[in-house]
């Protein structure tokens, strides 16, 4: 009896589960937010006493930021939840860090508020404008954008060496502001990186300020256009 044996294979086999089905907040690059934002809080938690503790928590984290961008592409799950959630865990780590070391370095508070400040307010216009422009993705960049921009943003090797050698500085701040508990060869190693990647941090200031111009000029235009259509419906 083919016909049977026809609707009983059909039965058995497994359904694809629909787009109702799933749970975004497990999707696996989410899970692999989450999985940062532990180990941030942990590096936290140790940051003050314990700076060798500190800087593999936070290390992983960081390099972490990385992998969960794959994910999504590799098991196309890329949500604008999973966007939003990677790039305030981003920023709040950062800010957390250069908060310890404006303490750490009294001398140069300032700068790392400032940095803080830059840092913060740049991602978030540049999010802000890409959402309300219809982007799918804070990292799609238009052709008219700033070619310097659109450069960072549109080779995920750039990004990743721009963002790895930022937090990189900024650990070897923290590193050094327990100087009594480093060996004279690893304060060599530290300045020498500190001296490598130094130059890409402040590179990166400077890509944050571009990254703020550009966003803001985006909702500028985006306030006229909206103006002038409101003008023709009246």
């Amino acid at each position: 009896m083919p016909a049977a044996k026809d609707v009983q294979t059909t039965s058995t086999m497994p359904s694809k589960p629909s787009t109702a089905d799933e749970n975004v907040f497990l999707f696996i690059p989410n899970l692999i937010g989450y999985t940062r934002i532990i180990l941030a809080a942990g590096s936290l938690y140790y940051m003050p006493e314990h700076p060798k503790i500190c800087m593999v928590m936070y290390s992983i984290s960081c390099l972490l930021d990385a992998v969960d961008g794959q994910a999504a592409r590799y098991y196309d799950q890329c949500s604008k939840f999973g966007a939003v959630l990677d790039m305030v865990t981003d920023r709040c780590t950062t800010a957390c860090l250069l908060c310890f070391l404006a303490s750490a370095y009294p001398t140069y508070a300032l700068v790392f508020q400032l940095l803080i400040a830059l840092d913060v307010s740049s991602h978030y216009m540049h999010m802000y404008s890409s959402l309300t422009s219809g982007a799918t993705s804070h990292k799609k960049i238009s052709e008219t954008s700033n070619p310097i921009l659109k450069a960072y943003y549109s080779n995920n090797n750039v990004l990743f060496a721009f963002c790895f050698a930022n937090e990189l500085f900024f650990v070897i701040l923290y590193l050094l502001s327990f100087g009594y508990q480093t060996s004279p060869v690893g304060k060599i190693v530290l300045y020498t990186l500190a001296v490598l990647t130094g130059p890409i941090c402040a590179g990166k200031q400077i890509i944050n300020c571009i990254q703020f111009a550009n966003a803001s000029k985006s909702l500028a235009q985006l306030d006229i256009e909206e103006r002038k259509q409101a003008r023709k419906n009246h």
